[in-house]
Parts: C-alpha cells; sequence; structure tokens
C-alpha cells in the first residue's frame, strides 16, 4: 500500500478513536500517522514519501512567507502617497516541465499579490508574468528562479 494512502487511514482511524471528526483532528491524526510510519520505515519498500514531506511543509512555509512579504509591499503602496510601482511584463524562461509543474507555478505565481502570470509559449519553455514592481528584470527573474521554481522542481520531483 502506498505509505500516503496508509498515513490518510491512519488519520481516519485516529478521528474514529478520538470521537471528533473535525480537521484539526484529522491534521493532529496525519501527523501522529505519519510519524507511526516514519519509526516503522524500514518496513516499507523505497519510497520518497518520509523524504518529501519535511520538503513540503519547507515548500508551504516559503510560500507563506513570500505571500505575506508581496501582501505588505502592495498594501504600503496604496496607503502611501507616493507610488513606488513599476510595472512590467516579463519572459520567465522554464525550468519546470510537465503540465502539471507548469500550472502550479503559474497559479502560485498569479496567487502572489503583485504578480500574474499571463500566457505559456507554445514550446512551454517560457512563461510571461505581468509584475508591479520590475526594478531588473534579470533580478526579478533570478529571485523567482532561485525562490519559488526551484522549490518547487524540489517537491514535485
Amino acid at each position: 500500500m502506498n505509505p500516503f494512502l496508509f498515513n490518510i487511514l491512519l488519520a481516519i482511524a485516529w478521528m474514529l478513536l478520538v470521537g471528533d471528526f473535525t480537521a484539526g483532528t484529522f491534521v493532529l491524526g496525519m501527523v501522529v500517522g505519519y510519524l507511526i510510519l516514519w519509526f516503522s520505515r524500514s518496513a516499507w519498500k523505497e519510497t520518497k514519501y518520509f523524504s518529501k514531506i519535511p520538503l513540503v511543509i519547507k515548500f508551504v512555509l516559503y510560500f507563506l512567507k513570500e505571500l505575506l512579504i508581496a501582501n505588505l509591499r502592495v498594501a504600503f503602496d496604496i496607503i502611501t502617497p507616493k507610488d513606488y510601482m513599476e510595472p512590467g511584463v516579463i519572459a520567465f524562461p522554464l525550468d519546470v516541465k510537465t503540465d502539471v509543474e507548469i500550472t502550479l507555478f503559474a497559479n502560485l505565481v498569479t496567487l502572489t499579490p503583485g504578480t500574474l502570470s499571463l500566457d505559456v509559449s507554445p514550446d512551454r519553455k517560457t512563461l510571461y508574468v505581468h509584475a508591479l514592481y520590475v526594478k531588473d528584470a534579470v533580478r526579478f527573474c533570478d529571485e523567482l528562479k532561485e525562490g519559488l521554481e526551484k522549490r518547487l522542481i524540489e517537491v514535485m520531483r
């Protein structure tokens, strides 16, 4: 059985044992189930499950940090009388390859305030991004590539 599915079953069993059917109890059951599976990992065949979970947590925390910073930047620009925006459209070269990776990356870029994914080139090697704060296009691409895209590739592959 897939460790992830087994972890879900353990979380459901946890909810049944506790008698509380809320999202918080399910998340706690997932954590308890993960720990049980981690301690018994020698019984499992080779699986990436135990190395991917910490990467997913790091990715989510990184994205939440970037989301907070972007929100504060846009909010600051709105409430101050001076306009700090330098909008531009950037042709971002993609390292993500599959349709799922490209779609997830484009959606995460769009979810971040101040950026919007416009289109993907027909050869799927370039993502066109509109950004509100582009002082240097090369620096913008480097930050996006070394930040969000790099972490997404670590999680997905």
